[in-house]
C-alpha cells in the first residue's frame, strides 16, 4: 500500500524577511520580503511540489508574497494568526521566533489542512480597500 505524502510549506512573514519551512526538511531558510525574495521563493517551491503553502495574515506584509505565489499557480492559503498561535499553545510551543513560527505553520497546515481558496490579486485587494475606505468616509 502506497501512502501519498502531503507536503506543506510554512512561510512566516515579517516586514523585512520571509522564513520558509517545509514538512520534508528540518531546516528553515530565510530571504527578503521584497520582489527578489518573492522570486527566490517562487522559483524554489515548484520542485518541492507542495500541496499547501500556509502564510499568516500580517496586516499586508504578506500581500506581495501571496500575489507572487498566486501568479505562479501555487496552492497558498492565508490563515488567521490567532488560530495559529492557539494551535502552537495547544502543542506546548510557547517560544515565538520567526524560525519557530515557520515550523508551526507547517504543523498547522498538516493538522488542519485549511482549504485553498481563490484569493484576489493585489490590485483587486488594494481597490477593495480604497472602496471600503471611501464608503467609511461618505
Amino acid at each position: 500500500m502506497h501512502i501519498e505524502s502531503f507536503l506543506v510549506v510554512g512561510i512566516d512573514v515579517s516586514k523585512a524577511s520571509l522564513e520558509v519551512a517545509d514538512s520534508s526538511a528540518a531546516d528553515v531558510w530565510q530571504t527578503t520580503n521584497d520582489n527578489e525574495g518573492f522570486n527566490q521563493v517562487v522559483s524554489s517551491l515548484p520542485s518541492l511540489k507542495p500541496n499547501l503553502i500556509v502564510v499568516e495574515a500580517t496586516g499586508r506584509y504578506e500581500a506581495g508574497l501571496v500575489s507572487a505565489l498566486l501568479a505562479s499557480k501555487l496552492p497558498v492559503v492565508v490563515v488567521n494568526p490567532r488560530q495559529v498561535r492557539d494551535f502552537a499553545k495547544a502543542k506546548g510551543i510557547l517560544a515565538k521566533t520567526d524560525r519557530i513560527d515557520a515550523s508551526v505553520l507547517v504543523s498547522f497546515g498538516e493538522a488542519v489542512r485549511p482549504e485553498v481558496r481563490e484569493l484576489k490579486d493585489e490590485e483587486t485587494q488594494t481597490l477593495q480597500a480604497l472602496v471600503t475606505r471611501h464608503q467609511q468616509l461618505a
